[in-house]
């Protein structure tokens, strides 16, 4: 079956993140005087931000109010918009976008979606350029639908803005246990996980993604193995 929308994830997978998500993450607890380490928040970080911050408050046994939430969320959404908008380290990941432009030159409808609210999103598309440039077609950010990963629910509006009603026709990749999920939610044709985020190779295989890559130039040729 031709394989007609690819679905990536941003930060760790298109996106280079040099522990700028996670420092952010930590300093927007570190407000409310609440100490996290990187071990409990890297598995979290495909989740839809908001959701993420509960389930550490959860597990610290903090305030789960919504207006903590939103108080953290807030500053992790602040300290983000700065570094995307100016941090030099922000840039694509090797391979990226290699592998996007031979995709898409073969037909394949190209997409990125996130955890990040679409504020952030609007941002890093516009530093990148994606858009203007012709290298993506849409994207999608988790707080234009009303659940985030690993709920179907931004694949599936990906789809529908594409003109593809078949899973089998999709393929998602991304770097957390989440976008695997997410995947398998949806139903796609394959999963993909890549090595360059917040889960190593070894993190990544009990979650059992179709594939595992170290790099994304290795994704054209796997996709040529689906045609």
């Amino acid at each position: 079956m031709a394989i007609k929308l690819a679905v990536f994830d941003m930060a760790g997978t298109t996106i280079a993140d040099k522990n700028a998500v996670s420092d952010a993450f930590k300093n927007a607890f570190l407000s409310k005087n609440l100490i996290i380490s990187e071990e409990m928040v890297n598995p979290l970080m495909g989740y839809k931000k908001p959701v993420a911050i509960k389930m550490v408050l959860d597990k610290l046994g903090a305030d789960v109010s919504a207006g903590n939430i939103t108080d953290i969320h807030d500053l992790f959404v602040s300290a983000m918009m700065e570094h995307y908008e100016f941090s030099p380290n922000v840039q694509a990941l090797p391979g990226a976008e290699e592998a996007m432009w031979k995709m898409k030159k073969e037909g394949v409808i190209i997409t990125l979606n996130t955890g990040f609210s679409k504020n952030i999103t609007d941002i890093i598309i516009d530093r990148m350029k994606w858009m203007d440039r012709g290298l993506i077609d849409d994207y999608i950010a988790s707080d234009e639908v009303p659940l985030g990963r690993p709920d179907p629910a931004m694949i599936h509006k990906l789809m529908s803005r594409a003109g593809i009603s078949d899973p089998r026709e999709v393929i998602k990749i991304g770097d957390t246990e989440v976008d695997i999920n997410e995947g398998r939610n949806a139903n796609c044709l394959f999963v993909v996980s890549v090595t360059t985020g917040a889960f190593s190779r070894q993190q990544l295989e009990p979650y059992k993604p179709d594939y595992i890559l170290d790099n994304l130039s290795e994704l054209p040729e796997l996709m040529h193995q689906h045609a």
